[in-house]
């Protein structure tokens, strides 16, 4: 529940079915958040409507558990206009998603929308693959890329509010 002005940020992670990469995007950057002390909105969509009121793949689920995160409690659902103006930063985990969720943009919508590996210089433009098809190897490897963005985008958040008296 946001109280005052306590969330400066709300961020929201978008892949397409909204059961592997951006729930587990969403719970490592909650963890990562939490750890760092910043008080953060976050939450997590698909630009497809597949798997609206699913939980996380079980996949998903063993690979943050094994990283110390519970995504259990996530629920599919699909990207809303009203995510637009309700976050303040919308993350594509890949390129095609981040056309979807531009072509979904309402006309003045107020989010920033980005890939979520553009916070890495290094990664700038890159796309997370989608483990889906893969094993569980492709979930770690998707874990630990997710993870390494998701510990810079805190960083600057952080940054960003001390900036801001915060």
């Amino acid at each position: 529940m946001q109280q005052g002005n306590d969330h400066r940020h709300s961020v929201l992670f978008v892949c397409l079915g909204n059961i592997c990469r951006s729930p587990m995007a969403e719970g490592a950057f909650r963890a990562a958040a939490q750890k760092a002390g910043l008080n953060v909105r976050t939450d997590s969509a698909g630009t497809a409507s597949y798997h609206i009121g699913d939980t996380p793949d079980p996949r998903a689920i063993d690979v943050a558990h094994q990283n110390g995160v519970d995504i259990l409690g996530a629920c599919g659902r699909q990207l809303a206009d009203s995510d637009f103006d309700e976050f303040t930063h919308i993350f594509a985990l890949d390129k095609a998603n981040l056309a979807g969720i531009r072509s979904k943009a309402p006309r003045n919508h107020t989010a920033q929308v980005s890939l979520l590996l553009d916070v890495l210089d290094h990664r700038s433009g890159d796309s997370i693959a989608d483990p889906y098809y893969g094993d569980e190897s492709e979930f770690q490897e998707c874990w630990n890329e997710i993870g390494e963005a998701v510990d810079e985008l805190v960083a600057k958040l952080t940054h960003q509010n001390a900036g801001l008296g915060g």
